[in-house]
């Protein structure tokens, strides 16, 4: 609520002016009309009662003319829509920001206040100007200190200037920040074209730690004879070499400025944590438990008794639960341990997620993942970005537990320095690490405190990325079946393999691991095994196939197992002896088939003839071939026949008597038949045999030649193949 302005009177007696004891003012009437003939000042007659001289107001000193205003003036408040810097810029000034639309605002909250003080004063506008800036400038008017810290003092004139922006809609004139309007002015930023403040930002960056110093040589060495100015005029002059302090402040300057640009350069890591731009709500997709894990190791900042550890965390997405398993050393089987514990609380994921380490791609690791049916996917290398959840909950487990604990060493060497420096050089001089940090625990203790930190703390710490529920909340609340899986089973497959990948070959004298031969009784020499070591006996393997999706056995070492080697190597000769007579009996029994029956060769040619019988070859075009030597061949062969001779007619009457007498001896000829003897076919000779064995089957007689042809017909190849003929199509085929 604004405070109300008294009367303020613009004429006054000398009596009044010593009444009121004003700064610059005798304290007496007296003297006061003494001043005002020395100094000349305006005067009139007073009106009213008694007579007398006055003087006005604006002829009193400033300081004496500010206390009276004063007085009539009490504490201005500054309108709310005006106390903060905040306030909502004009549509044509919305481009203000930062100090220079503090600045606008802290003028036009002056001007509302001398609008109300010229409304409320009664007097006139040029008057109220200089009265109100009197009072500002001597500090009688109490603003904001935000107000104050833009607008030092103020003129009539100022005033002017600021009530014709705000009535001509210019405001953004009043909005000035000196130090952004100098921004870019200095003579390193200008000098050379901006050459200058490229070569220094150059050796910060090769080299952070240089001093302005440095620097200053450096520029001194390059620029020789000074530095070029362009002025605003384009004349080109020529300056030497700032001085130290101005280098200093125009590196520091540029360090504060391009901070992000900067630290991309001299510092990646630093830069890709604090400055890189990162999306949120990547997971989104995630909706239930043990739908997507992500586990990653990390060195604990805690020196233990029995050597340094290494810490293993597995983190639940979804609902950001997490397990720590400690570990001596960075191996798969810490990452195998990490799985059993973690499966055997929570349950077997969906997915997991992790990075490429050789821990983490190892075979043994793989094949647990593949056994379990878990799908695995890798980030990439030297991205800890893509698995922010598991690398952030590792970070706070350092910063959270570990400087509780003894033997706690720093999260980095600057850390680890200064616990170091909490002694003396003298006292800490040929120390051992754990008396120097003060080590007390064992690597199980510290896995005692991860596991109490995790369920007493982490567990119940609200989650921003969880709606500032706890992991315990949203695991309490989930109604999703988790897949369990049998613990027996999962310690077989979180067995070691042997050597490299665990396959081996069965050899006559078994399989070799780490130089010692273990018996296989049951397999045969060539059998290609997935071995399995069991941690608690070194005389024991487990075997598996290749896929590992069969249990094939055990194998003993005798000289691990403390078994006489002559028995065990007896024993498994005798197994195997008994393997292969079981194996091989149905075959042995069909050998001494085969010897009883037909030769192999009769097995062969009958079936070749059965396949011959079924195949008919179709007639194809014939064209007589010749050549001349041919033709020479076929007269050579064709037999020559006489010429005949005529007879003289004596020998001619002999002929005719002879040809008489031969043709009355001879014998009647036969008449001449008709028909003509085709070659026999197969199917004939097949159908007569078949004629022959139906009389032989009814009874009936046949000649000794013909039971002969029978018996040879009846073991050749085409009687076998027509029989099968015969035997699929009937007496239909044979006689068609």
């Amino acid at each position: 609520m604004n405070a109300p302005i008294s009367p303020v009177k613009q004429w006054l007696t000398a009596s009044e002016l010593a009444e009121a004891q004003l700064p610059s003012l005798p304290e007496t009437e007296r003297g006061v009309r003494k001043m005002a003939a020395r100094e000349g000042w305006p005067s009139r007659d007073r009106i009213g009662r008694g007579g007398g001289r006055e003087y006005p107001l604006e002829a009193l000193p400033a300081e004496a003319r500010a206390a009276y205003l004063g007085r009539h003036l009490q504490a201005v408040e500054v309108p709310v829509v005006l106390q903060a810097s905040q306030s909502p810029a004009e549509p044509e000034t919305s481009d203000l920001c930062g100090r220079a639309a503090e600045a606008r605002d802290a003028r036009l909250a002056l001007l509302q206040i001398l609008d109300r003080y010229i409304a409320e004063s009664g007097v006139t506008k040029r008057l109220a100007d200089q009265h109100f800036c009197d009072l500002y400038n001597s500090e009688r008017i109490e603003v904001a200190d935000w107000i104050r810290r833009h607008v030092r003092s103020i003129t009539p004139s100022t005033l002017f200037r600021w009530r014709a922006a705000r009535r001509d809609g210019r405001t953004k004139r009043l909005g000035v920040d000196k130090a952004a309007a100098r921004k870019g002015c200095g003579v390193l930023d200008q000098a050379n074209g901006g050459e200058v403040k490229t070569f220094l930002l150059a050796l910060l960056v090769k080299q952070p730690h240089l001093t302005a110093k440095h620097l200053r040589r450096a520029l001194e060495a390059q620029f020789e004879g000074g530095l070029d100015l362009v002025s605003r005029y384009g004349e080109i002059r020529r300056v030497p070499v700032p001085p130290l302090r101005t280098i200093q402040w125009a590196i520091g300057r540029w360090k504060e400025e391009l901070k992000v640009e900067l630290t991309a350069l001299t510092n990646p890591d630093a830069f890709k944590s604090k400055y890189r731009a990162s999306g949120r709500n990547s997971y989104r997709h995630v909706t239930r438990l043990n739908q997507l894990w992500m586990i990653d190791a990390s060195p604990a900042d805690v020196l233990c008794s029995d050597g340094r550890h290494s810490i293993y965390a597995a983190i639940d997405v979804y609902s950001r639960r997490l397990l720590i398993s400690v570990s001596r050393t960075p191996r798969a089987a810490a990452v195998c341990a990490l799985m059993r514990r973690t499966i055997l609380a929570w349950g077997a994921p969906d997915r997991v997620k992790t990075d490429n380490g050789s821990d983490f791609t190892a075979r043994q690791t793989t094949m647990l993942m593949a056994n379990l049916g878990i799908d695995v996917s890798y980030s990439q290398p030297f991205t800890p970005e893509e698995k922010a959840f598991v690398e952030r909950a590792i970070g706070t487990l350092q910063r959270g537990l570990m400087p509780l604990l003894e033997g706690f060493i720093g999260h980095d060497v600057a850390d680890r320095k200064q616990i170091e420096q909490r002694k003396a050089f003298a006292a800490r001089l040929g120390e051992d690490p754990a008396e120097t940090f003060c080590v007390a625990l064992t690597g199980a203790d510290l896995q005692r405190e991860c596991d109490r930190w995790v369920e007493a703390m982490y567990m119940h710490e609200p989650h921003a990325g969880l709606g500032k529920r706890t992991p315990f909340e949203l695991v309490s609340a989930s109604r999703e079946a988790i897949r369990t899986v049998d613990e027996r089973a999962l310690d077989i497959l979180l067995m070691p393999i042997a050597g490299r990948d665990g396959i081996r070959t069965v050899s006559k004298s078994g399989i070799r691991i780490d130089h010692h031969w273990y018996l296989v009784p049951h397999l045969m020499p060539e059998t290609r095994v997935l071995v399995r070591m069991d941690p608690a006996d070194l005389g024991r393997a487990y075997l598996f196939t290749p896929e590992g999706d069969e249990f094939l056995g055990e194998a003993t070492c005798p000289v691990l197992a403390g078994i006489d080697p002559a028995a065990a190597v007896r024993a498994v000769k005798a197994e195997q002896k008994r393997i292969i007579d079981e194996r091989m009996a149905p075959v042995k029994a069909e050998v001494k088939k085969l010897a009883k029956g037909p030769r192999l060769a009769d097995l062969v040619m009958r079936q070749a003839a059965r396949d011959a019988g079924k195949l008919v070859e179709l007639p194809k075009p014939r064209v007589e071939h010749t050549t001349p030597q041919i033709e020479a061949a076929i007269e050579a062969m064709t037999p020559r026949h006489a010429r005949p001779v005529e007879l003289r007619p004596d020998d001619a009457a002999i002929h005719a008597e002879l040809v008489a007498a031969a043709e009355a001896d001879a014998p009647v000829p036969a008449p001449e038949s008709t028909v003509k003897a085709f070659p026999e076919q197969p199917k004939h000779r097949f159908r007569r045999a078949v004629e022959l064995e139906r009389r032989i089957a009814a009874g009936q007689g046949v000649s000794t030649d013909e039971a002969l042809w029978l018996g040879r017909y009846q073991t050749s190849a085409e009687y076998l193949a027509h029989q099968d003929l015969h035997r699929d199509f009937g007496d239909e085929w044979l006689f068609a």
